[in-house]
């Protein structure tokens, strides 16, 4: 079995901009009390302008993140075009439900921008689908996290402030949940692409909340 099939606990934002979405995670999975891992990668982009953050079993994850990834390639062979947001969420959701009597235990957020728009979805365990119109946090540390966004998000939010109160709010989740932890990924996803904030950027917003 994958080491990594028991490795849980984290907290995740996503967060909807006026030019795209801003999605965060921090880095560590825990098994019960031990810090199972201080690297744990919980972002991933699954098409050109579509990223997916993970809570939950990371195994689970890992396989719903190399299946989506297949379909959305196989999808732009088939039809030159990239497959929409909710297509792929839908698709995600068929998959979830679908298993629900040996279910993959995550809780996702999958993000982007197609010909719509900007567009944030959250899916459970069991396939249930909610789109997001302006905040979401997953995970262990989410309540924390949703008091620090819901208090400082407001509407018409650039891509810059977003990164800012996305750290903000990660950082915060760190302090209190001891599930979360370590360093902290940021990405964007705008129409002229998707993009990893460096690790120096992020750091500098975390050492100005100290």
């Amino acid at each position: 079995m994958d080491d990594m099939a028991f490795k849980k606990g984290t907290t995740t934002v996503g967060l909807i901009c006026n030019e795209g979405i801003v999605l965060g995670s921090e880095n560590r999975a825990t098994m019960g009390n031990f810090i199972a891992s201080k690297k744990a990668k919980k972002i991933y982009q699954i098409d050109d302008l579509v990223a997916m953050t993970t809570a939950g079993l990371v195994g689970d994850a890992q396989t719903l993140v190399r299946f989506i990834m297949v379909e959305t390639n196989l999808y732009r062979m088939r039809r030159t075009e990239s497959m929409t947001i909710k297509g792929i969420v839908t698709l995600m959701s068929n998959i979830l439900n679908g298993n629900r009597f040996f279910p993959y235990y995550v809780q996702l957020l999958v993000g982007g921008v197609d010909y719509e728009g900007s567009h944030i979805y959250s899916l459970d365990a069991m396939g249930g689908l909610s789109k997001e119109d302006e905040i979401v946090s997953t995970g262990s540390g989410s309540p924390i996290a949703y008091g620090v966004l819901e208090d400082r998000y407001h509407d018409g939010m650039t891509i810059d402030e977003g990164i800012e109160l996305a750290v903000r709010a990660l950082h915060t989740a760190m302090k209190r949940d001891s599930a979360s932890g370590e360093g902290i990924d940021i990405v964007t996803v705008e129409k002229v692409g998707y993009k990893e904030i460096e690790k120096d950027r992020i750091d500098a917003i975390r050492s100005s909340l100290s």
